[in-house]
């Protein structure tokens, strides 16, 4: 099941707000049900993280942990996905088990 993406601003500002949300060292997730029919996903690396080429590694990591646990999703979900400082320095797999945690814990995977 290939999961379509969020792109649109006002999507991601409605799932900061009314989402819930579990954070680790590496990544913050946003989980939310919708009523789409699919599961949609986005990932947000700010300024923060640092220059672009790092940006871009922490979106690669937190994509391909996210490929790993795609099938297991259970029902729609809308779910964003922010990158922290340290994301750029762990590997994948650190990632993937924070992801499994967190989306367990929102309820999004069982």
């Amino acid at each position: 099941m290939k999961s379509d993406t969020i792109k649109e601003n006002k999507d991601f500002r409605k799932m900061y707000y009314c989402a819930k949300s579990k954070a680790s060292p590496t990544l913050v997730t946003y989980v939310m049900k919708n009523r789409r029919g699919e599961t949609r996903y986005g990932i947000t690396s700010g300024k923060k993280i640092g220059n672009a080429v790092s940006r871009n590694r922490a979106r690669r990591i937190i994509r391909a942990a996210f490929a790993c646990l795609e099938c297991r999703l259970c029902g729609n979900f809308d779910i964003v996905f922010v990158a922290r400082t340290k994301t750029t320095t762990v590997k994948m797999q650190q990632v993937l088990r924070d992801m499994e945690k967190q989306l367990k814990d929102l309820g999004a995977i069982k």
